[in-house]
């Protein structure tokens, strides 16, 4: 079945630092979409970036994701952090997303 993988679990930054997050991912549909998500603490998740085939570099508050098809990848990256950036980020697909809409 379609997955995701990361390896990093809550983010802790120092000021100016790059954030670089890596995910990776399975999927067997070729017109998927890719999502970051970020949670800060006590709050709800909330979508950070989209990408898609037509859209494989989106950026949004000095935030940027790179889908790279070839290598199965969907990395995060941003320059010169604040320490407000610190959460959890999470990648997901946009088959895992409904799959997990169906209960399965």
């Amino acid at each position: 079945g379609d997955s995701v993988n990361q390896t990093e679990g809550p983010v802790t930054l120092s000021e100016g630092a790059l954030l670089t997050l890596n995910c990776t991912y399975q999927t067997t549909y070729s017109g998927s979409y890719h999502f970051w998500y970020v949670q800060h603490l006590n709050k709800a998740p909330q979508l950070l970036l989209k990408g898609s085939m037509t859209n494989q570099r989106p950026e949004h508050e000095g935030f940027q994701a790179t889908l790279v098809r070839s290598d199965s990848s969907f990395h995060l990256q941003k320059r010169a952090v604040q320490a407000s950036d610190s959460a959890v980020y999470y990648c997901a697909l946009s088959d895992t997303v409904r799959k997990g809409c169906r209960g399965s």
